[in-house]
């Protein structure tokens, strides 16, 4: 199993690195290959920064084992504890310079559990979602037209579940407000075969750059300013907050001893805080609050691709 899904992962994100430096036209990633001393985990990490189109973006493969889960894991399934595991990812987010093109997270990752004298336990997890600083609606069609496709050979009940998770799962509490327009995120998948499973996590890793190359090459050169900037690095602090409070994946690693610069590669390079910040009436600002961070079907209105939003 392990072999299979590492082969995969390898070259996933070989050619997710190759198809954004094509975008980017100029800065290429760099390869960081790392092991844990006490042999608990290896991997290889991809990191471009000061491009043309991508202020930084990082995409990392991983393999860790432990002998125990964390608790991370074992407090929503109490059966994997004092288990051995084997846990294999990769995993992206990419920062654009450009505020009129939106930050992206992708995920994809196998488990593992194992017991003397009992059978293993294994599962799938990932996911993918969008988060613009100024929205278009024909990029949020876009997106889950592609998240859509992904999963529809699985069944039509896929896409609504694992898009629903993810409205669920991208939430801040603190914030009452959603990280960004959302995607696909499942986790615990073993229901059938191995080779079912697999399949799909294969066709949600694929579909990634599919959905992401036209929309960042379709933004990347839109004139901005300063006051778009600022825009930009203020919410990217919303996707700080999220990562160290909420996210599972950072939680996992950092609680299973990973390596932290890999870890934390998805924050962004330069992000900024402002006390009780609020949206002018009437602007761009204001209509991603007021539209595009609120849950929606994307796919009930596809006419709407036909025009974009005036910002």
């Amino acid at each position: 199993m392990i072999d299979q899904v590492k082969s995969y992962l390898l070259s996933l994100q070989a050619d997710i690195c190759m198809q954004l430096e094509e975008v980017d036209g100029k800065a290429k990633f760099i390869k960081d290959e790392w092991s844990k001393p006490n042999g608990s985990g290896n991997g290889l990490t991809r990191v471009l920064t000061g491009g043309d189109v991508f202020e930084q973006a990082g995409v990392n493969f991983s393999i860790v084992h432990g002998d125990n889960m964390p608790a991370s894991a074992t407090a929503l399934r109490p059966e994997l504890a004092g288990r051995s595991f084997s846990a294999l990812g990769v995993s992206l987010v990419i920062h654009p310079n450009n505020p009129y093109a939106p930050t992206s997270h992708a995920n994809v990752r196998f488990f593992i559990a194992e017991k003397a004298g009992e059978d293993p336990i294994w599962w799938f997890g990932g996911g993918f979602d969008l988060t613009p600083y100024y929205g278009f609606d024909e990029d949020a069609i876009l997106w889950h037209q592609t998240a859509k496709e992904a999963c529809d050979p699985f069944g039509a009940e896929v896409y609504p579940k694992y898009k629903k998770w993810c409205d669920d799962y991208f939430y801040m509490k603190h914030r009452d407000e959603q990280r960004g327009i959302g995607g696909l995120f499942f986790d615990d998948l073993n229901k059938g075969s191995f080779k079912e499973c697999f399949a799909f996590m294969q066709s949600v890793g694929n579909s990634y750059i599919k959905a992401y190359r036209p929309i960042i090459e379709k933004r990347k050169d839109t004139p901005f300013g300063d006051h778009e900037r600022q825009f930009q690095l203020y919410r990217r602090g919303r996707y700080v907050e999220f990562n160290l409070v909420y996210d599972r994946g950072t939680l996992f690693g950092l609680q299973t001893g990973g390596r932290t610069e890999s870890i934390l590669m998805s924050l962004p390079p330069l992000v900024r805080w402002e006390y009780q910040y609020t949206p002018e009436p009437n602007t761009p600002e204001a209509l991603l609050y007021e539209k595009y961070l609120k849950p929606q079907d994307w796919l009930s209105a596809p006419e709407r691709n036909t025009k974009n939003n005036e910002n």
